[in-house]
């Protein structure tokens, strides 16, 4: 034990030199990202990177040149970022993200006019019923068709689904968040419980043909795969399905829907709860076209375009581990017409009063290829 303890204080004083070294190494980068700034130089060189690593693998043993070369990767970043620190405060995302949090505080309106997809019935009725004590709902045909009636002010909120706990994101409307200029500021989330509606009078035996949105036929494949000789057939909104259903008078054919669907459109359950999983949610995201933070707002969803450079990755969530902000989504999709290159989407727990909230936003924005801020949120369960 005597011997642990002589490694132990080695190690610390170690540590400490390491310590007054990192200081003295931070306060030089401050010195080189003022002169940066007076002289309109970028933050970023690759050059000089490159060129400390040779170094770096060069002064060490060949057994200890990787872990080397990780080390100052890091440190390369961790000096990026507190060199950007001062930069950021002068962007214009980082003084809109500051009057956001700083605006006087407003409560989430209890009733406003709220575009959903689909017809009444819809799984987005109930997201908005969630969300919204008095919700004046306005009907669009399509996910695209909610954007453009929240985009041009048609209706103050849209209510659509971003996620499913079974049959994953709704790539759809990741799409249409970096088409269109709206901002999140509320989601919730929603338990599914899907049923097999047929018309008055219908049977399970005579069903030949299954109407429901793709993502409701994703969420029920074990039950489809278990029926014969019927064909399943999507269509726009499971709401939509129920409502043509209703009105089949040969009664062979059915729709995954809800159980209001049922209720609303005088239909016959035919089976129920015959989703993959009992714990089925979608969650719901509701849009606006101004950008607000409501009070207690702790999640935040951005998109970035990350370079396709070894490490690169690794290096924004560095960042977000350095202040304590918690990931919780990380996805990636190809980018259309660009080989083996990503788009990336996050969803991160941070509270808006970290004082380094906003700076951390800004720097990605101004270090990455392409970045959108999408909002920051509560969620409401």
């Amino acid at each position: 034990m005597e011997k642990l303890a002589e490694f132990r204080k080695q190690i610390d004083s170690v540590d400490d030199q390491i310590c007054e070294l990192f200081r003295k190494r931070m306060e030089i980068i401050d010195c080189v990202g003022e002169y940066k700034r007076s002289s309109g130089q970028p933050v970023n060189n690759g050059a000089r990177e490159r060129e400390i690593l040779t170094r770096i693998s060069k002064a060490l043993p060949p057994e200890m040149e990787d872990f080397g070369r990780s080390l100052y990767r890091s440190i390369f970043d961790v000096s990026k970022a507190y060199e950007s620190m001062h930069k950021e405060k002068d962007s214009p995302l980082y003084k809109e993200l500051s009057e956001l949090i700083h605006a006087e505080p407003k409560p989430f309106p209890a009733r406003a006019t709220v575009a959903c997809q689909g017809r009444e019935g819809a799984y987005s009725q109930l997201a908005a019923e969630r969300l919204f004590e008095i919700p004046e709902i306005m009907w669009g045909r399509s996910f695209e068709s909610v954007f453009r009636m929240v985009n041009d002010g048609m209706c103050d909120y849209g209510i659509l689904p971003i996620e499913n706990s079974t049959a994953g994101s709704v790539n759809e409307i990741y799409d249409l968040l970096v088409k269109f200029n709206v901002h999140i500021v509320r989601s919730t989330r929603i338990r599914i419980e899907h049923l097999l509606l047929g018309p008055k009078g219908a049977t399970l035996d005579k069903v030949n043909r299954i109407y429901s949105h793709p993502q409701a036929i994703s969420q029920c494949s074990q039950f489809l795969a278990g029926l014969k000789n019927v064909e399943v057939i999507p269509c726009e909104n499971t709401a939509i399905a129920a409502s043509n259903v209703s009105k089949d008078v040969t009664l062979t054919s059915a729709s995954i829907s809800s159980r209001s669907c049922a209720e609303l459109y005088n239909m016959e359950v035919l089976r129920d709860g015959i989703q993959n999983f009992d714990s089925n949610h979608t969650r719901f995201i509701c849009i606006s076209k101004n950008a607000v933070i409501y009070p207690g707002s702790d999640r935040t969803s951005i998109m970035m375009v990350i370079a396709n450079k070894p490490g690169q990755l690794f290096s924004v969530l560095s960042r977000f581990s350095a202040i304590g902000a918690n990931l919780v989504k990380l996805e990636s999709r190809p980018m259309p017409n660009r080989d083996f290159e990503f788009v990336f989407y996050f969803d991160i727990e941070l509270s808006i009063y970290n004082d380094k909230f906003a700076s951390l936003i800004s720097e990605l924005d101004h270090c990455e290829e392409q970045f959108k801020y999408f909002g920051t949120y509560s969620e409401i369960i």
